[in-house]
């Protein structure tokens, strides 16, 4: 739980104090008023990186530094950013100086942003995104197998863009890490789609009233069991075609996943609001694997959803918010109001922030 939290220098912020409630914090502000920005402070401050900037874009414009400092379950919390000569930072926990935040030192978090609602129909990289920043908080080593994974992918990829033809000497020890670390990361994310699979239809229904049964699939491209041997030889014999297109074919970062209504592929079959509520059940479905594994609470961060949700999804969702802190952007305060009645605080937010 994230109690309070100062901004200097960040983002629109010049120099801000917030406090929060332990329940539902409904952050209320007009368009580019900042409200999203305090958000991110909260993400920064619990999970040490933004979902969608880099650090140096996080320090106000012009400004040298930036600072946030928090208080969370009982402990203080600060990260510092520093523009010049060159951009880093730097966490303090405790009283204890970090440059990187492990996995041991996060919350978990969930967000919910508009752009998730087009998860089923959006790109498969989106999908695989999902997946992958869910495992980043899951498994402690899973964010250095993915960075390994495009680190070797990247290297493959510029040999095969290269003037002259590579031989299969030369690409045989990046063929041979990419099948090792594509394997680790086909699997994981196959086990993670077991595990949401085993309460996604139960949630469709509480959160539906239908009685469709709902599931989800990983489509990987070899056998889980084979994966490095199959993905080693389909590197080495598909080389001419790789070469042709520039890029590597096969592996975890061409896989994908679906969500299936009563065996048809949800993309193809269901309606605006059935996806939605599909994916309300994944995101409810993440909170709980993070609960389980962690053995922690994880903060939710929902970012001006509300107002895309109907009625119906809105009280669905709320039902599922009360046993944790949540922190909530809209326009209209009023719209939440209804939905949380007196069980929340509300925080005002300037236009001047923008």
């Amino acid at each position: 739980m994230i109690s309070e939290v100062r901004l200097q220098h960040f983002r629109s912020y010049e120099d801000a104090r917030f406090s929060f409630s332990p329940a539902v914090n409904i952050i209320v502000g007009p368009n580019a008023s900042g409200k999203t920005n305090l958000l991110e402070a909260v993400l920064v401050l619990a999970r040490g990186s933004s979902y969608r900037a880099k650090d140096a874009e996080l320090i106000s414009f012009e400004a040298p530094w930036a600072r946030l400092d928090g208080r969370a379950d009982d402990e203080q919390r600060t990260v510092k950013l520093v523009a010049e000569p060159q951009p880093s930072k730097q966490y303090e926990l405790g009283g204890k100086v970090f440059k990187r935040l492990s996995l041991q030192h996060s919350l978990p978090v969930v967000i919910f942003e508009p752009n998730h609602l087009q998860l089923l129909h959006g790109s498969p990289e989106q999908r695989r995104n999902y997946l992958d920043d869910l495992l980043e908080q899951l498994q402690p080593q899973y964010g250095g197998y993915r960075r390994n994974y495009r680190r070797v992918l990247s290297h493959r990829n510029a040999l095969l863009k290269r003037g002259h033809v590579p031989t299969n000497e030369e690409l045989f020890p990046w063929n041979l890490r990419l099948s090792e670390l594509g394997a680790v990361i086909a699997r994981t994310r196959a086990e993670l789609c077991t595990a949401i699979d085993a309460q996604l239809s139960g949630l469709y229904k509480d959160m539906s009233g239908a009685s469709t049964e709902t599931s989800i699939v990983y489509h990987h491209q070899f056998a889980l069991e084979s994966y490095e041997s199959r993905l080693l030889h389909k590197l080495e014999s598909n080389l001419s075609t790789d070469l042709l297109r520039g890029f590597t074919s096969a592996g975890p970062h061409r896989e994908d996943f679906s969500v299936l209504f009563d065996g048809h592929m949800a993309e193809d079959t269901a309606s605006r609001g059935e996806t939605r509520t599909a994916i309300l059940a994944l995101k409810v479905a993440e909170m709980h694997q993070l609960e389980a594994v962690r053995e922690q609470a994880p903060l939710l961060l929902l970012d001006d959803v509300f107002s895309e949700l109907d009625t119906a999804r809105r009280t669905a969702l709320t039902s599922q918010l009360k046993q944790y802190q949540t922190f909530l952007t809209t326009t209209d305060a009023d719209l939440l109001a209804k939905d949380f009645k007196k069980h929340a605080d509300i925080i005002m937010v300037a236009a001047k922030n923008g």
